[in-house]
């Protein structure tokens, strides 16, 4: 029997581990046919099927499970030891995967990529951005960006920007014949531009004051799954848009939007880079890591 090369391997754990051929074959920038060819190839050389296919999923077989328990920290083990090697180079290289919410990685993190690449040019980093937690590790992500209540205990975490908040707003001209809404309640009497996340579900508006939480269903005859779509549609006439302040800013300074229930307005705090905790930190996310800092993050924390 041949020996099977490291990359099918590799291969096969990328396509085991995502559940995936395509998000395997994004995170090595092939193509998901190049992907699937590479595993039919490990497949025939070692005499049984790795992965169950169908149209809609991607799961390992019992022998691929077992495959890949031994397997992946042989292969963190290889990438270890080839990323130390960066140790001896003038500047780090490398690929930095994070995963971020959409604000944060539009608005805090977009500008401080931007710089950190001047900096190393010889580090590429993927930027995604998602709403939903998710296993970052179990993804195939470096680190991950999250609010301190969303936090895992195993994780090391490093805040990396200024505390953020939601806002309330709505155009001058719909409040026109409208009372504007005094406390969440009164976004019953509204017409709410809703946001369906990815997986399906509405957005629910929270709001907090004086140690008060309050919950908010949005009702109204708009349903957009971007905060910008909102922010327009706010504009518009349309309705009450709750979105991460940063995305308003614009139209509250040029005052075709008003902020509403700015006393409710809950603050999310600070936004932390996250990752696991590991006895060795690639190169290229502890140069990153120290960037982040330097730039006013702040101290580490467990």
């Amino acid at each position: 029997m041949a020996k099977p090369a490291l990359g099918d391997l590799d291969a096969f754990a990328a396509v085991a581990r995502h559940r995936s051929f395509r998000r395997a074959a994004l995170e090595r920038g092939v193509s998901p046919a190049l992907i699937s060819q590479t595993l039919r190839r490990l497949e025939e050389q070692l005499g049984m099927v790795l992965l169950r296919r169908t149209t809609r999923s991607v799961a390992p077989t019992a022998a691929g499970e077992q495959l890949l328990l031994q397997l992946a920290p042989a292969l963190d083990q290889i990438r270890d030891a080839v990323d130390r090697v960066n140790l001896h180079r003038a500047s780090p290289m490398g690929t930095l995967r994070i995963n971020a919410p959409a604000p944060v990685a539009q608005f805090l993190l977009a500008p401080l990529v931007a710089d950190f690449l001047r900096a190393h040019p010889h580090v590429e980093i993927e930027l995604t951005a998602d709403a939903a937690k998710i296993d970052i590790v179990q993804a195939g992500f470096d680190a991950g960006v999250r609010f301190e209540s969303d936090l895992d205990q195993d994780m090391v975490a490093v805040p990396i920007g200024p505390p953020q908040r939601y806002a309330v707003v709505a155009a001058p001209s719909y409040l026109l014949n409208l009372p504007p809404p005094r406390r969440p309640a009164d976004l019953a009497d509204h017409a709410c531009i809703r946001r369906r996340f990815q997986g399906g579900s509405i957005f629910v508006w929270s709001f907090r004051k004086h140690g008060e939480t309050v919950r908010v269903d949005p009702a109204g005859p708009l349903t957009v799954n971007d905060a910008q779509i909102a922010v327009n549609a706010a504009v518009a006439g349309v309705g009450v848009a709750y979105v991460h302040e940063q995305y308003a800013v614009r139209e509250l300074e040029a005052g075709s939007l008003v902020r509403l229930l700015e006393d409710w307005s809950p603050g999310l705090g600070r936004p932390f880079l996250y990752y696991p905790r590991q006895r060795y930190v690639p190169s290229a996310l502890r140069a990153f890591i120290d960037f982040a800092k330097a730039r006013g993050g702040g101290a580490v924390a467990a």
